[in-house]
């Protein structure tokens, strides 16, 4: 994973991510369902805060929270939303954590960890910055995760890359496994959401900065390959004149 790359598309989605993140939202509140309403005086990290929607949520309910993003423009962003609460800001990246053992009694992080490669190394990091007892909540991408755009795309261009490969669960188990962590669970659930053509789907991804893929060629992101995907792509339609977008989703809980 180039992360250069992935911070520059993250940075220029940074000013059109909200508009376009129903489903980050979505699952993100998933995420909250699972706090204390009141997280009074525990320091807090969010692990891939974006534009701040969920900082400033663990913030209102009493959170000392530290806003990390590879993203600087994303920073700057979650700053704007977070103004007048208690926040701090750091930029870098999810696997070269900055911070001391034990510093945190609980990390939040929505849909950050697919754009990690080595799971073992950040599950390790992640556990070593807990406190004793504290807790990890995260949600990720699985496997499988848009399989209809994937299909698509290899209708199109069968040699290129052009949707991430997310990570397979039992991958993830195993990072969490030697981690050291005294407890963890695994809830895996599939969100569809609906769509009146790829293109839409496409522009959501674009919108919220989702664009970068490893192997890539450019070339096959012209308006005419994007049209031939926007075409293969009306096989998944339903009688109602609907097309899916599936993902699949791990909400899990890591305790120290």
């Amino acid at each position: 994973m180039n992360k250069i790359a992935v911070e520059q598309a993250f940075s220029k989605a940074a000013k059109t991510y909200d508009q376009h993140a129903a489903f980050q939202r979505q699952v993100g509140q998933l995420l909250m369902n699972k706090l204390p309403r009141d997280l009074s005086g525990l320091e807090v990290l969010d692990l891939g805060c974006g534009t701040g929607y969920f900082t400033e949520l663990l913030a209102l309910r009493g959170a000392k929270v530290t806003a990390f993003d590879l993203s600087e423009a994303m920073l700057i962003e979650c700053q704007s939303r977070c103004a007048n609460l208690s926040v701090n800001y750091v930029k870098g990246d999810a696997e070269r954590l900055p911070f001391e053992a034990h510093s945190f009694d609980l990390i939040f992080s929505s849909l950050a960890m697919q754009w990690c490669t080595q799971l073992d190394g950040l599950m390790s990091s992640l556990v070593r910055v807990l406190k004793p007892q504290g807790q990890l909540v995260y949600s990720t991408l699985l496997d499988g995760s848009l399989i209809e755009l994937q299909m698509a795309w290899q209708q199109v261009d069968s040699h290129s890359q052009h949707v991430n490969q997310f990570h397979l669960i039992e991958k993830l188990e195993s990072a969490v496994a030697q981690s050291g962590a005294k407890d963890a669970q695994f809830n895996t659930i599939e969100i569809t959401l609906w769509y009146t053509s790829a293109m839409a789907l496409m522009k959501d991804l674009k919108g919220i900065g989702a664009t970068h893929v490893s192997g890539r060629s450019h070339g096959l992101t012209k308006p005419k390959s994007l049209l031939q995907v926007d075409r293969a792509y009306q096989r998944f339609k339903t009688p109602h004149g609907e097309l899916p977008a599936t993902y699949q989703v791990c909400l899990g809980e890591v305790t120290k």
